[in-house]
């Protein structure tokens, strides 16, 4: 069965980002014409320097927020991925207003300008904070509650835009709930790093990390090759019971801060044994998140032929020594 979706023309927004370069990396590699939009606020050019100059490669710089610049990446693309967005929920409780331009604004262009260039279909990174305070475990797509955050209530728009779209203009679409995703090219700076590459970067500096909590908040992470792999299975399917709808992707498995942090910190213990004997710091609980997440992946399963091609105990060890490499080649 393929796996991989080849030959086509497809535009990646957000393709500077962690995910986006990752996914346009992949498409590259399996033949296909590929259209990088990205304007940098939170991409990095350095993610898609491999790139430049490649066959089959176009870079647009641009934001998902000006129409024209979105017509003009759309035009002549048979696939879209929308990754671009305003990740992290403290950036949006800070400020809700640019991550709702972004993330409903953009996200609506992006889609009209898909429907205007003739796309066939539009695969866009939903997430799992659409559930929000809905307690029930393992997470269920078509049960969800009230969001906790401005950034999962964008999410969660998003996702019903992109009905409305699907049947007013016949666009198809899939939506992917992707769950605290973790790799290569993640950014370990800024105010809103994700935990995993900021955790790596502060032991290797030798600080002590801060876990917000007690520690025993679990999360399903999800190495970026299983969304990679999601990406290409969405792009593949036919039939209407797998179009027009949105699916998990995750590991379906749950760790708690306090497990990551450990795996973390022993792998990075290979590398450096004075890392093993440096405790985290715990401070509050973050406003707007949840206690625990773990996915139910069946459906995606069942529909996609998704299955989690890399799993915590390797993935994560992996991406300490990517990280770790990377971060000495730039000290060096």
């Amino acid at each position: 069965m393929k796996s991989r979706v080849s030959g086509r023309r497809i535009l990646v927004t957000g393709g500077a980002g962690f995910i986006g370069s990752n996914l346009v990396g992949s498409l590259l590699e399996s033949d296909n014409q590929v259209t990088c939009l990205d304007n940098f606020s939170t991409g990095r050019p350095e993610n898609i320097r491999e790139f430049s100059g490649r066959s089959g490669f176009r870079f647009i710089e641009g934001d998902i927020r000006d129409y024209d610049v979105c017509r003009a990446a759309a035009a002549g693309a048979e696939i879209v991925f929308h990754q671009a967005a305003l990740g992290s929920v403290p950036r949006s409780i800070k400020d809700p207003v640019t991550s709702t331009d972004v993330n409903v604004g953009g996200f609506v262009r992006m889609l009209q300008a898909s429907v205007e260039s003739g796309a066939e279909r539009f695969i866009y990174a939903a997430s799992s904070s659409t559930y929000g305070d809905h307690e029930g475990l393992p997470k269920i797509e078509e049960q969800i509650g009230k969001p906790l955050s401005p950034y999962g209530v964008t999410k969660y728009a998003d996702e019903l835009f992109a009905g409305v779209f699907a049947k007013s203009y016949g666009i198809e679409v899939i939506g992917l709930r992707y769950f605290n995703v973790y790799g290569p090219k993640q950014d370990p700076e800024g105010a809103y790093a994700a935990v995993i590459p900021k955790f790596v970067l502060q032991l290797m500096r030798g600080e002590r990390p801060v876990i917000n909590g007690d520690g025993t908040i679990s999360r399903d992470f999800t190495h970026v090759d299983n969304v990679v792999h999601a990406n290409h299975l969405a792009a593949l399917v036919t039939g209407d019971d797998t179009l027009n709808q949105v699916y998990n992707i995750a590991c379906g498995e749950a760790a708690s801060i306090n497990r990551m942090y450990e795996i973390i910190r022993n792998s990075l213990g290979e590398f450096d044994i004075g890392v093993l004997g440096i405790e985290p710091v715990y401070g509050p609980e973050r406003s707007g998140d949840i206690r625990h997440s773990l996915a139910s992946v069946e459906k995606a399963e069942r529909l996609l032929g998704y299955k989690p091609v890399v799993r915590l105990s390797e993935g994560l060890p992996a991406t300490v020594k990517w990280f770790y490499k990377r971060l000495q080649q730039k000290a060096g």
